[in-house]
């Protein structure tokens, strides 16, 4: 089937134009009805059901994370090490809030931003890498506490401002850079 391309829209002011590109996706999608199936609908009930397992997913993605850091106490920070501790954090990162866990994501990606922004990776300190995987840890630990969210909070804020500092330190000709990469999200906070 063959949907016919409309031509995008120009709207020309004094001081600027206005393209509005051609909306091809609008005849490939169509309406859910009342009975028909959502897609959504049953995405969600999907991982309510699964919701039971994540727990358990995020106690092996912590070991995983755990064994790496292990890794880089005995090795360095360097090749192979520094790659599985970073995709280790990465995958924590992008799996926490899904997970219930959004704050062991705020520590994990705080780490993948000090792995990947360093420009020396022997530079590190030690101690730093063991203050996130430890940070991680203790969030998914404690999540069921009163004040989990509370402490975690304070702990994720004082990780960022931590690393935030060792990585200006560490990159005085790329401030502005490492600036944006501390730059508040411009994504909506669902939390709020």
């Amino acid at each position: 089937m063959k949907i016919k391309a409309d031509k995008p829209t120009v709207a020309t002011y004094a001081d600027h134009e206005v393209i509005t590109p051609p909306h091809k996706l609008r005849g490939l999608v169509s309406a859910v009805e009342s009975g028909d199936d959502d897609p959504v609908a049953r995405a969600e009930r999907a991982l309510e059901t699964l919701s039971s397992e994540f727990s358990s997913w995020m106690d092996s993605e912590c070991e995983r994370l755990e064994t790496a850091r292990g890794m880089v106490a005995k090795r360095g920070l360097i090749g192979k090490h520094r790659d599985d501790l970073f995709h280790a954090a990465h995958d924590i990162k992008g799996e926490a809030a899904t997970f219930g866990f959004p704050y062991a994501g705020d520590a994990a990606n705080s780490l993948c931003r000090l792995i990947e922004h360093t420009p020396d990776p022997a530079r590190v300190p030690l101690d730093l890498i063991h203050q996130h995987v430890d940070a991680v840890r203790a969030i998914i630990r404690e999540a069921a506490r009163p004040d989990a969210e509370a402490v975690a909070q304070r702990l994720t804020g004082k990780l960022r401002d931590v690393t935030e500092d060792f990585l200006r330190r560490e990159n005085p000709d790329r401030l502005d850079e490492i600036e944006s990469i501390f730059a508040p999200s411009i994504t909506p906070d669902e939390s709020a």
